[in-house]
């Protein structure tokens, strides 16, 4: 359980960070 809530964190920081950085590709 412990794992599978540190992936999807993992995940939605990345995608936070994409959208950070490709602000043009909404």
């Amino acid at each position: 359980m412990m794992t599978a809530l540190f992936i999807i964190s993992i995940g939605v920081f990345a995608y936070i960070l994409y959208v950070l950085l490709k602000p043009e590709k909404f």
